[in-house]
């Protein structure tokens, strides 16, 4: 099987070392890519948000599958492109990608198909803003309706902060706070199948104790030891099963991957937002557990056949990915500084570039996620923090709690 993948992030790179330890991928192809990719997979150009051109590459190279990774190619209708040339693709269509593109289309969605969510309002104007945050009062929670690279959300307990964020942005969906851990549930489905993969945490605030802005994600972990056993099913029969029953009825089935954020509040597990895709940092742990063969299980989605694929296998022990950001993330980071051990197993290339004297160098915010593998989480997390003391990047920082409640037992339910 050949494959393309789309996308240029941590989650592409993870993605295709997982795509690469496939025995079916006899070859993987890249667009556009980045330096960590280029070590598994043969890079090729190409704009990722223009159909057409993913489209005429995909004939190109011959692929038999095409992996869409961010959320921009799918809104833009990549996947549609790829499709009507007559290769799978593993992505939604750019109207079921719409649960990523427009949370008011998200929560409308939830709405019809009775799954539980916080109440929320779509606003567009200063007083229905202002209405809004009156009757939920804080933590304020506003999110960007559109797509915002994973930083359009603002949860503050400032009402002059969240009525700033609310003009910004324009159109905003402004919800009652969930309490409680959150998780993400990554779902394969191929619009009626639907595979459950493990649950992960990830951590968006950019400081220790989860201070500091949003960001599109600090570090992760997998399994979850505090979880309830029920969970995963739960979650399949209240949201998932009817998430995409609503979507077939709307004649836009959803195939892919859904990305479940879940808040498990005292009232059980509640819908924060869907994704259409793998979510970054996440997928590093979750893929470093997955023993069942990647290339095989996304092409049985793109093709209708979920239902026939063997139940999912997966590693013993655990996986912690730490992300190494540069300087000034989540602001406008500072690009160019070169990187020392970067390129070591388990170091996730997401902001990397290759000057052309050959050196590793920055070029984004989140620029390495760290992922290790071990016994338990303590061993695991221990291991991430080894290899994250051996990358040298001028002006970075990390964080140092990634799952450390976690291994304390400190996560209440």
């Amino acid at each position: 099987m050949r494959v393309l993948l789309i996308g240029s992030g941590g989650r592409e790179h993870a993605l295709a070392v997982g795509l690469a330890a496939d025995p079916a991928v006899e070859e993987l192809i890249a667009a556009p890519g980045n330096p960590g990719i280029a070590s598994v997979a043969t890079l090729r150009d190409v704009k990722a948000t223009d159909p057409e051109a993913v489209a005429a590459l995909a004939v190109e190279v011959g692929a038999d599958l095409v992996v869409v990774g961010p959320e921009a190619p799918l809104v833009a209708g990549v996947a549609d492109a790829v499709r009507a040339k007559g290769i799978a693709c593993f992505g939604p269509s750019a109207a079921a990608a719409q649960l990523e593109g427009s949370k008011a289309f998200a929560k409308d969605v939830m709405a019809a198909a009775g799954v539980p969510t916080g109440r929320a309002y779509t606003c567009t104007t200063p007083d229905e803003v202002g209405a809004a945050l009156k009757e939920f009062g804080p933590p304020y929670v506003v999110k960007n309706d559109g797509l915002a690279a994973g930083k359009g959300v603002v949860v503050t307990d400032s009402l002059p902060v969240a009525t700033q964020h609310a003009g910004e942005c324009g159109r905003v969906v402004i919800e009652e706070f969930l309490d409680g851990p959150e998780v993400s549930l990554f779902v394969v489905t191929d619009g009626t199948a639907a595979v459950p993969l493990m649950p992960a945490q990830d951590f968006k605030r950019v400081a220790d104790g989860d201070e500091g802005p949003n960001t599109g994600g600090m570090g992760a972990y997998a399994p979850l030891p505090w979880a309830p056993a029920d969970l995963v099913e739960r979650v399949m029969t209240e949201t998932v099963g009817p998430t995409l029953a609503e979507m077939r009825k709307r004649g836009t089935p959803f195939a892919g991957l859904l990305y479940v954020g879940l808040a498990l509040t005292s009232g059980g597990p509640k819908v924060i937002e869907f994704n259409a895709r793998f979510g970054d940092p996440e997928t590093q742990v979750v893929l470093a557990l997955l023993a069942s063969p990647l290339g095989e299980l996304l092409n049985a989605a793109a093709t209708g056949t979920l239902a026939d694929f063997p139940p999912l296998r997966w590693h013993e022990g655990a996986a912690v990915t730490v992300v190494v950001a540069g300087h000034n993330y989540p602001g406008t980071p500072r690009t160019g500084d070169v990187i020392e051990g970067g390129e070591r197993p388990g170091v996730i290339h997401a902001g990397t570039a290759r000057r052309a004297d050959g050196a590793l160098v920055s070029s984004g915010g989140r620029v390495l996620s760290v992922t290790a593998t071990g016994s338990d989480l303590a061993a695991a997390r221990a291991a991430a923090y080894d290899l994250v003391a051996g990358v040298k990047l001028e002006g970075s920082h990390h964080r140092t709690d990634i799952a450390l409640a976690a291994v304390e037992g400190r996560i209440k339910l």
